[in-house]
């Protein structure tokens, strides 16, 4: 998540996580923040320091995740010039980094035991050594960490020390995923619908369509505020109408119809009438319109009925064939909806993208300007 952001929401159980952090802050102990990828733990990590009163000393990042285990202990503590292979020069760790303020720990569950035992260590007597030190280094550090991991299980199992999540959980912030913040959702897509709005110079913010707000407040939202970032940015700059509600919405950007499996290609339905470039744009004589149940989940309309497309004899032509059947389909499909290509689109089974190209190739893109 951006530094920048502030915290978005009005459901208690959201409004309930931040109000413990704003307490926890100015006590100056350890502090545990728990949550799924994306609910904003670094952001709470940033106002348990920024309302501490340590705000105006140093707040040092370490994801523990981003590191191999043989670098994490040299980031966290420092070394010594030639205390390993490649260490040409000293160099300070995370903990001298922040004396006097805060050291953030995200992914706090991927440190190795002996990483553990060194931190336990720093925490219990303030004194870190760098690797290949004589002698320890009085620091005065306070640690917030973070992890969507079971700590408490982890300790059971032996992985994590028992010790040290007792002297990290002064106080466990546990941040509610977005799909328990009720009313939270459609709030956080106005806002950053309305940035991303603004970042790409629109007069104004025309909001979303009611069938894209269900669309929204419907989804499961596994990333959490992350994931809904994305999928608002995305939608607002796919959007070719500023001055219309947007009303498509795409959850996964990876969805294709010519997305292939890991280990083979699909096979093509016998029936499916080719497009030109290689797609299935019909099949058994009716438009490929989304399956039932994909319309609200998905942005899209609801499934429409098939399309009344004559079938011309063109004497033995397959490809002359193909052409007049793939027209014919584009422009009763064009025809029924008015010419709104954002609205034929699915009707076809089609990106918005998809359907501008088929247009062009059979030169209906001047006609839908008439």
């Amino acid at each position: 998540m951006d530094r920048d952001v502030q915290f978005i929401g009005q459901s208690s159980v959201f409004l309930d996580a931040v109000e413990r952090a704003s307490r926890a802050a100015p006590v100056g102990r350890p502090v545990l923040v728990i949550g799924e990828r994306g609910t904003g733990k670094e952001l709470i990590a940033q106002r348990l320091h920024r309302l501490s009163a340590r705000w105006d000393q140093p707040l040092v990042t370490l994801n523990c995740a981003a590191l191999p285990e043989t670098l994490i202990e040299a980031e966290l503590f420092g070394h010594e010039a030639g205390a390993f292979t490649g260490a040409v020069r000293a160099r300070a760790g995370r903990f001298e980094e922040a004396d006097g303020g805060t050291l953030f720990l995200d992914e706090l569950g991927n440190l190795s035991m002996a990483a553990q035992e060194r931190l336990l260590r720093a925490i219990e007597y303030g004194e870190v050594a760098r690797i290949g030190a004589s002698r320890p280094l009085q620091v005065d550090v306070r640690i917030v960490a973070a992890t969507n991991a079971d700590l408490p299980a982890m300790a059971r199992a032996g992985t994590f020390r028992s010790d040290l999540l007792d002297r990290l959980s002064f106080e466990v912030i546990t941040l509610p995923p977005l799909r328990a913040r009720e009313g939270d959702v459609f709030e956080l897509a106005d806002y950053y619908g309305r940035r991303m709005a603004a970042e790409m110079q629109w007069d104004g913010w025309p909001g979303f369509s009611g069938r894209a707000q269900r669309a929204l407040e419907t989804y499961g939202w596994p990333g959490n505020v992350r994931e809904l970032r994305n999928v608002v940015e995305r939608a607002v700059y796919r959007w070719d109408e500023p001055d219309m509600a947007i009303d498509a919405i795409v959850f996964d950007p990876f969805d294709s119809p010519w997305q292939a499996c890991a280990d083979e290609q699909p096979a093509q339905p016998e029936s499916a009438v080719p497009d030109a470039a290689g797609g299935a744009l019909a099949s058994s004589g009716a438009a490929a319109r989304p399956q039932a149940g994909q319309d609200e989940a998905q942005g899209l309309p609801a499934s429409q009925p098939a399309l009344d497309v004559a079938v011309v004899d063109h004497g033995g032509d397959l490809r002359g064939a193909v052409e007049a059947y793939e027209r014919g389909l584009l422009v009763a499909a064009l025809e029924e909806q008015r010419w709104n290509q954002r609205r034929t689109a699915p009707l076809l089974g089609l990106s918005y993208d998809q359907l501008r190209h088929a247009m062009k190739r059979h030169g209906l893109h001047e006609a839908s300007r008439g």
